[in-house]
């Protein structure tokens, strides 16, 4: 389990083919900057851009994961070179800063619009229509490995494709200290909804069905 609170910007240095042709996945070789790797062990798990994966090898500045083709599939900004958001699986002697966050990538948005609003930025962004029913007023998001505030949500249809299209408040820190600051028109991001909403959902869905 994570919390959504982004402890490094780390940087992936190279990516590498694993063994097993077109369905293979890759390797990839983390600096994990500021990122205190002293309690991390081999088996352990980091968040990277919001997907939790599991640490292969170590040194004293960075690790190794190997990251399968599905995940690869379903997730943006693990297949290059290039900085990402990174956490620590979370202990229970830990503040839960942000809100309990399963390093499982649920879809992924695209950014509509990342514009200065006073001293922060608005983030809007375009989620796939069936994620819509997980995001609420003032509920919570992970957007790259990032816990975020919804402030704004909308159904509509976008290109003859229907979205939810939610915006976002990010003050200066989390610009500062995360990759969002990367973003732009068109980019993808990694989505994982609220997890206490995804139970709910299967709760009164298994109550309709009887």
């Amino acid at each position: 389990m994570f919390t959504g609170i982004v402890a490094a910007v780390g940087t992936i240095t190279s990516v590498a083919p694993l063994a097993g042709g077109l369905d293979a996945g890759v390797r990839l070789a983390i600096d994990a900057g500021p990122l205190p790797l002293a309690d991390v062990g081999l088996g352990d798990s980091i968040a990277i851009n919001g997907a939790c994966m599991t640490v292969t090898e170590k040194s004293a500045t960075g690790f190794t994961v190997d990251v399968s083709r599905e995940s690869l599939n379903k997730t943006v900004g693990l297949d290059a070179p290039g900085e990402v958001n990174l956490e620590k699986a979370l202990t229970l002697a830990e503040r839960l800063g942000g809100h309990l966050v399963s390093g499982h990538v649920d879809g992924l948005g695209v950014v509509h619009s990342f514009e200065p609003v006073g001293e922060s930025r608005e983030l809007i962004i375009d989620a796939p229509h069936e994620l819509g029913k997980f995001l609420a007023y003032k509920g919570s998001i992970v957007v790259n490995g990032v816990s975020l505030t919804v402030n704004r949500v909308h159904d509509l249809e976008e290109g003859g494709q229907k979205v939810c299209r939610f915006s976002i408040n990010l003050i200066p820190h989390t610009i500062e200290v995360t990759t969002l600051r990367h973003l732009a028109a068109g980019s993808r991001v990694n989505l994982e909804i609220d997890l206490i909403a995804r139970y709910v959902e299967r709760m009164l869905a298994a109550t309709t069905a009887r």
